[in-house]
């Protein structure tokens, strides 16, 4: 498993559907998941700090998590078959739930959990950029800066 970062979320074009980017922490691949544009929404708050009116789901579940006492310590990509992802989150009380990684993304950002992703997914999906790239990925970072969650037709 390799420990990742959560880079953005961006709407990828022609097709405006969302993707959200992880990538190594020690490493230089990325790993693009496309998401629906609801958990865009959520992942982009969590990034930039918003705090809704009313608490989304994301929001609800860590709340309810701190009202047990138990913390989501991991979330684990685990798997990608036919296209698809899977992710299980991993609980302060040895439990283990299976969960979209879009949703283990978006708690683990309100939660500060780390994100890590099996080798045989990088191995398959996962992306290198070089260096001499960098700035490209740098580009995209400050337009994350920049985006907000309208951008993805959802507001609150």
């Amino acid at each position: 498993m390799r420990q990742m970062e959560v880079v953005g979320v961006r709407v990828e074009m022609p097709t405006n559907n969302p993707i959200v980017l992880l990538k190594e922490t020690d490493g230089e691949r990325y790993l693009p998941i496309w998401i629906g544009p609801n958990e865009a929404t959520a992942i982009a708050f969590a990034q930039q700090g918003m705090v809704p009116q009313r608490p989304l789901t994301h929001d609800l579940m860590r709340d309810v998590l701190e009202a047990l006492e138990i913390r989501l310590t991991t979330v684990n990509i685990t798997a990608l078959r036919d296209g698809i992802f899977f992710a299980d989150l991993i609980f302060s009380n040895g439990r283990e739930v299976s969960a979209r990684p879009s949703d283990s993304i978006a708690l683990a950002l309100r939660t500060g959990a780390s994100i890590f992703v099996s080798d045989e997914i990088l191995d398959e999906a996962g992306v290198a950029i070089p260096d001499e790239q960098e700035d490209e990925v740098e580009k995209f970072r400050e337009f994350l800066d920049t985006i907000t969650p309208e951008d993805f037709g959802k507001s609150t």
